[in-house]
């Protein structure tokens, strides 16, 4: 039976190769085949794993259940490809970073998307494109965690600073299809006809919101989150946006309308720990800063 409290949490679900640097015994599954790779990671599990791109983004998440008192706002779930054997190496990691992590599914090689939303999960990180593709078309928010220079993103402080992109991300890809397909021109006369229209839910709509939830149980001076916008709009086109995140009564601390301009920079100024984005030549540029995740949604990515 699920409890009102455990429907109230934030819940993560991620794959072993998000959380852990899991390169060598991966490159020996491409290229050995998977007796292989069984074998290496049975006679290595007492060997702990490297934290990989998303650990230091599931670490900030855990801390917030250390500053709740009592409550335990956010859940985070292991979703693996490797079999209940392969994967003790990755328990052991686990407990040896002191990771509150409990619930796991192993699924001995078959995709893991389908146990995210089984769990609840309000968010679906992977390195596979395959899972994050079938998750987003669940209409669950889901990344492909991209190999970031996570050395050049040092953490700031304790608060937990996540960065999105607009379209196609937090809304619908409604406006990037006008666009995409008319230019430049008719979007921002699109937009500026339609600024009091909230524009639809994009995937990580409800992402933001559970992260919101969170937001409220402190003052905006003493939030354990901090979030941003960062988008290429640029004004005109700003005002639909910021009216769309009131119509949802939703808090966004600081937005940063571009007009185009590489956001790399910009996510080091704000001192993100993880960004989304839809499109590749963003996240291209954005993991060279800061660790990134690609959302394989809208026409950006038809």
């Amino acid at each position: 039976m699920t409890t009102h409290k455990e429907e109230s949490k934030l819940v993560l679900a991620i794959s072993s190769r998000a959380l852990f640097n899991l390169d060598d015994s991966h490159k020996i599954f491409e290229t050995q085949g998977i007796d292989a790779y069984c074998e290496f990671q049975i006679a290595h599990e007492d060997e702990i794993l490297k934290p990989g791109v998303a650990f230091p983004l599931v670490k900030k998440l855990l801390g917030l259940n250390e500053k709740s008192a009592g409550l335990l706002p956010v859940e985070v779930i292991l979703l693996s490809r490797n079999s209940a054997d392969t994967g003790l190496r990755i328990f052991n990691s686990i407990q040896h970073h002191n990771l509150a992590i409990t619930r796991a599914a192993f699924t001995g090689g078959k995709g893991t998307y389908s146990y995210a939303k089984a769990m609840g999960a309000h968010l679906f990180l992977s390195a596979n494109p395959t899972d994050v593709n079938r998750a987003l078309e669940s209409g669950l928010a889901a990344a492909t965690i991209l190999p970031s220079n996570t050395e050049s993103s040092k953490a700031s402080s304790d608060q937990l600073r996540i960065a999105f992109d607009g379209d196609a991300v937090l809304f619908s890809d409604e406006a990037e299809r006008v666009f995409k397909t008319k230019g430049l021109d008719a979007f921002t006369a699109s937009e500026k006809a339609s600024a009091h229209k909230p524009l639809s839910g994009g995937p990580f709509k409800g992402f933001l919101s559970a992260l919101h939830q969170i937001q409220s149980s402190a003052s905006a001076n003493n939030s354990p989150i901090r979030t941003a916008l960062i988008t290429a709009r640029a004004a005109p086109a700003h005002e639909r946006v910021i009216r769309t995140l009131r119509a949802w009564n939703i808090r966004i601390d600081e937005a940063l309308f571009l007009g185009g301009m590489d956001k790399g920079e910009f996510l080091n100024a704000f001192g993100a720990d993880f960004f989304f984005d839809d499109q590749k030549g963003h996240c291209e540029s954005a993991c060279q800063h800061v660790p990134t995740g690609h959302v394989p949604h809208g026409i950006a990515n038809d």
